[in-house]
């Protein structure tokens, strides 16, 4: 308690490298100030600090230190955090179950399911608790299908054998998403996020999605693993949890931040100046152990991004994790395209180059020496992928089932007319 507001507070748990029990790491506080603003207090623990295979929570703002860290950013949460709190539909089923159509930053954490992304857990006992439920199985995807259904149509405040089920939804398992319905769902293989369509989709976004996986793979990007399912008459897009590998004694969990933490910023419209490819790649170059590899996956990133129409690049759908102590560029995930009616000029999310968000091949060029790469390297991949994505799109769509129509639907997202070079591709 202070004179100047209430404090909320939490413990931080961490589960270690090639371990699966987690221990207790640190504490925060949230204090509402005289002036309005929530300052946020974060310290680790003196036993923490004092094991010999303690790790920092994020490269960035909570290295391994025993002095106080503040902020009063983000509603007085540090990145490392806010990226293990739910994403938008996993806020969404949160304030559903609660029942209160909007909660605090710390709520959404404490009300988080266990398997939240990365390796950070929280609770209000000094103790780590046993996990309470088990994954979802595969094999429930069609009653999962259902409920997501329900949420996304906006049903009455569930009750009874309803409510079970929404709690079984809370499993959402990352931040690094958006408004689209999921679950955490897990098979012999280990943990997936399970995707959903939805009845408003334009098109069959389960079998899109993979698709550009496929796609991306093709040019070369180190994607994440994805595999379909049909329920019935629907498709869902399973995609593996990344920041999880399976063992005999449980699952061990990578450390994991967003691109939104890496450069320092938020979702708000105020603080999009920073929402740059340009500067994500200098704040990965500084973050990760193979910065020369990360920083050229992050430009065929971009590059791929533009010659698919992806406008939903945003700093969530980038991240960086740490299986052990060394920080590293993840692998892409939530490849989307989208078909907007102009040939000449698309915008991506975060800025490209010297003419902004232009998604066209002389922006991409104009500051590929960031990106640690030499004009020629980075024209060489421009072209190739360019190659890639116009040859292939159409063959790898229908190859894992996307419809003619569908085709149709999104053919005008690759390689548009105001992609090209001006003469030289």
């Amino acid at each position: 308690m202070t004179s100047e507001g209430t404090a909320t507070e939490c413990f931080i748990y961490i589960t270690l490298p090639d371990t699966t029990e987690p221990v207790t790491a640190a504490r925060f506080v949230q204090e509402r100030q005289r002036s309005g603003l929530t300052l946020g207090r974060f310290v680790y623990g003196r036993n923490y600090l004092a094991r010999q295979d303690a790790v920092a929570f994020d490269p960035v703002e909570l290295k391994l230190s025993n002095r106080t860290y503040e902020t009063v950013g983000l509603g007085g949460v540090f990145g490392a955090l806010r990226d293990s709190g739910p994403d938008h539909w996993g806020r969404h089923v949160i304030e559903r179950h609660v029942g209160k159509p909007q909660l605090g930053e710390l709520d959404y954490l404490l009300h988080s399911p266990d398997d939240r992304a990365g390796a950070l857990g929280f609770g209000l006992n000094q103790v780590p608790p046993a996990p309470l439920r088990e994954f979802n199985k595969t094999i429930q995807l069609a009653r999962l299908q259902e409920v997501a259904d329900a949420i996304v149509a906006d049903h009455v405040q569930p009750t009874g054998v309803e409510a079970a089920q929404v709690e079984e939804l809370l499993l959402v398992g990352t931040s690094m998403g958006g408004a689209r319905p999921k679950a955490v769902v897990e098979d012999e293989a280990g943990l997936w996020i399970a995707k959903f369509n939805r009845s408003d989709d334009r098109w069959n976004m389960a079998r899109v999605e993979h698709a550009m996986l496929v796609l991306a793979r093709a040019c070369g990007l180190n994607v994440a693993e994805s595999r379909l399912e049909s329920v019935a008459d629907r498709d869902v897009l399973l995609v593996k949890r990344f920041d999880r590998e399976r063992t005999d004694g449980g699952y061990h969990r990578a450390r994991m931040i967003s691109g939104l933490t890496l450069l320092r910023t938020d979702d708000a419209q105020g603080s999009r100046e920073r929402w740059s490819y340009v500067l994500l790649a200098e704040e990965l170059r500084r973050a990760s152990a193979r910065p020369d590899a990360d920083a050229r996956e992050l430009f065929q990133r971009m590059c791929f991004n533009a010659l698919i129409s992806n406008a939903d690049d945003h700093p969530r759908n980038h991240a960086m994790i740490a299986r052990h102590d060394d920080w590293r560029l993840s692998p892409a995930y939530d490849l989307t395209p989208t078909s907007p009616i102009s040939q000449d000029h698309r915008d991506l999310a975060l800025l490209i180059g010297d003419q902004g968000r232009f998604a066209n091949a002389q922006n991409l060029l104009s500051q590929s020496s960031r990106f640690m790469l030499t004009r020629q390297d980075a024209e060489a991949l421009i072209i190739d992928m360019t190659h890639t994505v116009t040859d292939r799109w159409y063959e790898i769509a229908r190859s894992v089932g996307v419809t003619e129509g569908d085709c149709a639907l999104i053919a005008g997202a690759f390689a548009y007319p105001g992609f090209q070079f001006r003469a030289n591709i």
